[in-house]
């Protein structure tokens, strides 16, 4: 069923909010760097995946354009947040407050890492978009878990190299980076892989709640607009 007239979905306005924290937290946890085995990852890795899901779910139910308003939703709570740390950090300490040194070291890499964000954020998260749109229209809304793995491989692949590359090439001796990005992207394909019944049962739930199912026919993918119909 596609939406022909703007209408009121009640899970959309909760879902932008789950979405932009899982955003926000995971830049701020990306200041540091961690490991796991013969694995390393910056700590945003745990939780960002999720903000995948999200957009998976977004774009089968709600279609291109209302998952398009919650990625620019995104995108500007970001840019709230680097705005804001990066002034508070550029503002003279107070007598007494001895940890502007440690606020410069960690918060004061996030501007960088804010726009490494940026980029690989909205490459990823639309090229996401228009894949998983696409395939549910070339493949009549059959086997969503193709479509998300697919749409997931692609968009998760564009994210971590530009922004692995955009944060840390300079910050991290090459051989790290090189497993930095290996580790990020297998991490990050791996939870869209196993979260993958979950997101069956959280996609169900939310075409009988919204009563919607949005088939993206013949729309124009156009990505600067925040219309949700």
């Amino acid at each position: 069923m596609a939406s022909t007239q703007s209408k009121t979905w009640k899970l959309y306005d909760l879902t932008l909010g789950l979405f932009v924290a899982v955003l926000m937290i995971s830049n701020i946890a990306s200041t540091k760097i961690t490991s796991l085995g013969p694995f390393v990852f910056d700590g945003g890795t745990i939780l960002f995946p999720l903000s995948y899901i999200f957009g998976d779910i977004l774009t089968e139910v709600y279609g291109f354009k209302g998952a398009r308003r919650i990625i620019w939703a995104g995108f500007g709570a970001l840019l709230l947040m680097v705005l804001t740390i990066t002034t508070v950090g550029i503002m003279p300490a107070a007598g007494g407050w001895d940890h502007q040194e440690s606020y410069e070291n960690i918060l004061m890499l996030t501007p960088r890492l804010g726009l490494a964000s940026f980029l690989g954020y909205l490459t990823g998260s639309f090229t996401n978009s228009v894949i998983l749109s696409r395939l549910k229209v070339k493949m009549a809304g059959q086997k969503l878990w193709v479509r998300t793995i697919a749409s997931t491989l692609v968009g998760e692949g564009f994210d971590t190299v530009i922004f692995c590359l955009v944060a840390f090439l300079g910050v991290l001796p090459p051989d790290v980076l090189w497993v930095l990005i290996v580790s990020n992207y297998i991490f990050k394909v791996a939870i869209e892989v196993l979260l993958t019944p979950l997101t069956y049962r959280v996609v169900a739930f939310y075409k009988r709640y919204e009563t919607e199912d949005v088939y993206d026919h013949n729309i124009d993918y156009k990505i600067f607009s925040v219309r949700k119909t």
